[in-house]
């Protein structure tokens, strides 16, 4: 076990910071807790967990495995606590009052830099054209049935599964998580490339992006979705999500539907931090009116 004290300046929400790394309950890679958050992650030296536990003026964190070194060393940069990272407070100028007024209450969300591009990308391809619930049960299923048990002592964390072990699968052996041949084929095929698409994390924001989208099978909304947890990236907005969209619209302008032009018009003011509007928004509660059928689950022949 490997220990770090960290100091904060200025305001800091463990708890909303990362929650976008949660994918749905029941994800045994990441625990949350009031004041506490453990994860697991795979880095260049192997495995990890990480427990970090809030105290007045600073944090105090917990490293056990191959890669705890590793993670401490990176972890500023992956709770968004580098010199430089913005922050939701950051927003208290905001043009819109209801942003503005978010930015005070909650002030100290981040956006996560974790440095893990597959452990990002496979989630967010699992997350493509299909509802969040096949999405989180299909990231279950992996995790449970080919990821490993975490290092040190937290009982029911596992890793998830190692890109070597991803792209092995054959495509029909992720049909029984729902998974359908087009999915399955672009998660084996970027985790058999792994070690090139983890050198995005070195990338700036725009060369990252422009790598992501340059593969078949990975448009701007993968991107973002990669971006806003693996890259630290403040700016990207998920174009092309079925929800956000709609969510945007009504909280900023109280329309109840919105489209991707239209979201980027009301983003446009936010320039550079637009996705620490959208964590705002997210977390505010407010949620857009529903209309029509919601998008329906598929199955898959046979399964």
């Amino acid at each position: 076990m490997t220990a770090v004290e960290l100091p904060i300046a200025g305001p800091f929400d463990l708890i909303r910071t990362l929650s976008p790394l949660v994918r749905g309950a029941g994800d045994r890679t990441i625990r949350l807790g009031r004041d506490r958050a453990t994860w697991t992650t795979r880095g260049a030296t192997g495995p990890a967990t990480v427990a970090v536990a809030l105290h007045p003026g600073g944090l105090r964190a917990e490293a056990w495995g191959p890669g705890a070194d590793e993670v401490l060393e990176r972890l500023p940069a992956i709770l968004g606590l580098a010199p430089g990272d913005p922050c939701s407070g950051d927003l208290r100028d905001a043009p819109d009052p209801f942003v503005a007024d978010l930015a005070r209450r909650l002030p100290g969300i981040r956006i996560t830099r974790t440095g893990a591009i597959i452990e990002a990308l496979v989630p967010a391809i699992l997350e493509q054209k299909v509802t969040g619930d096949e999405a989180r049960r299909a990231w279950r299923g992996l995790v449970r049935d080919h990821g490993d048990p975490a290092p040190g002592p937290v009982d029911g964390l596992r890793v998830a599964p190692a890109a070597a072990v991803l792209a092995r699968l054959p495509y029909f052996a992720y049909h029984p998580y729902g998974v359908e041949q087009r999915r399955a084929e672009l998660i084996r095929r970027v985790s058999a490339r792994a070690t090139w698409f983890e050198e995005i994390a070195a990338m700036s924001t725009a060369e990252a992006h422009d790598r992501l989208v340059g593969v078949s099978g990975i448009g701007p909304w993968t991107a973002a979705e990669v971006g806003v947890r693996a890259l630290g990236d403040a700016d990207a907005v998920s174009v092309g999500d079925f929800h956000l969209p709609h969510l945007v619209a009504w909280a900023l302008r109280r329309e109840p539907r919105g489209d991707d032009t239209r979201m980027l018009e009301l983003l446009a003011p936010y320039a550079g931090r637009r996705a620490l509007v959208v964590r705002l928004l997210e977390v505010s509660g407010v949620r857009a009116p529903r209309y029509g059928p919601r998008l329906a689950p598929r199955r898959i022949e046979g399964i």
